[in-house]
């Protein structure tokens, strides 16, 4: 099951004695393990334990998870590193009995939950202990979300937070957030507070209100290139100065935005897919999606261009021939006026 599935499941006290969550995505994991810990101990802490399997053998797990608590009615024990689900499991100085833990998934006690939490992109499915968990846990895959995924994911967090976010705002949460889902869900929560329950985000409160990142604001500095509003350009450019950015660093962002536009529509009029330019540039899916988005407003011509005075702004800026900052400013007004 996805980590979304099984999260709604914890969240309505449909707690299973025996999970396996594996994947690659730290911030899903972390939330399936509070959850589940807060369903199950209520913050009581004194029925939890914790193990690494890299140091303590499963067959000393389940005795521990088949021992009666001592206070409470039920416990949890989650269980770490399980490198014997790999398909090359890791070299250790004692050996894990998994006949054991094949025997207690098979027929779990009715008292305590088991956690086993793999972090890895994947598990070898051959195996039978694999199998038996795959058969009688709840499982959890907790990857990092796909691209045609983040908008539903996105739409989700804010559903809990009880706000709508507007069509046009999506886009600055995918190139703001995208990679940082902890982050997302942190600023999504402070606009949560902004617009209060049943609240919209508007793009105009997410582009006032949402952490930017240099690289974002180098997205920002384009999209004011393309709709030639010098203005907005130099405004950002000020925030970038607060943030400690020098200008030949910005021009190298700036570089990088343009020339992953130029080589997006060169692959585009060779007929390349989405997919294909993804894997031909080695890029993310939405640093792909994103030039996309911005390729329609340039001819090859203009971004060779415009490419060309990055290239000599940065000359001027390394040789000294003028301050950086005016220099930069000139640069914008320079591609803002570009025909």
């Amino acid at each position: 099951m996805s980590y979304m599935e099984v999260m709604q499941q914890v969240k309505k006290k449909q707690i299973a004695p025996v999970y396996l969550i594996y994947g690659t995505e730290s911030y899903f994991i972390q939330q399936l393990r509070e959850q589940i810990s807060k369903q199950i101990l209520s913050g009581d802490k004194e029925n939890l334990s914790t193990y690494d399997l890299e140091e303590t053998p499963i067959q000393e797990v389940v005795t521990d998870v088949e021992t009666y608590p001592f206070f409470g009615e039920r416990k949890l024990i989650i269980a770490t590193n399980p490198s014997f689900l790999k398909a090359r499991p890791d070299s250790l100085p004692f050996e894990h009995d998994i006949a054991v833990l094949e025997q207690y998934v098979s027929m779990p006690v009715d008292y305590s939950t088991l956690v086993i939490i793999a972090s890895y992109d994947k598990i070898d499915e051959r195996k039978k202990i694999s199998k038996v968990l795959k058969k009688h846990a709840k499982v959890a895959i907790c990857n990092p979300v796909k691209d045609y995924e983040l908008t539903k994911w996105i739409k989700s967090l804010a559903d809990e937070l009880k706000i709508t976010i507007a069509d046009s705002a999506f886009e600055i949460f995918e190139t703001e957030l995208a990679t940082n889902l902890q982050l997302m869900e942190s600023e999504l929560t402070k606009l949560a507070l902004y617009v209060g329950e049943g609240g919209t985000v508007t793009k105009e409160i997410a582009e006032d209100l949402v952490a930017h990142t240099s690289n974002s604001s180098s997205l920002r500095l384009v999209d004011a290139v393309i709709d030639r509003n010098l203005h907005k350009a130099i405004a950002i450019f000020k925030d970038l100065e607060k943030m400690k950015e020098e200008p030949i660093a910005l021009i190298g962002l700036l570089a990088y935005q343009f020339r992953m536009i130029l080589r997006v529509k060169l692959l585009k009029l060779k007929g390349y897919s989405q997919s294909q330019m993804q894997k031909q540039l080695a890029a993310h899916p939405y640093v792909i999606k994103i030039a996309l988005t911005r390729e329609k407003q340039f001819s090859v011509k203009k971004l060779e261009t415009i490419m060309s005075r990055l290239t000599d702004a940065d000359a001027t800026m390394k040789q000294g021939g003028m301050e950086k900052g005016l220099a930069f400013e000139l640069l914008l007004y320079d591609l803002v006026e570009l025909k």
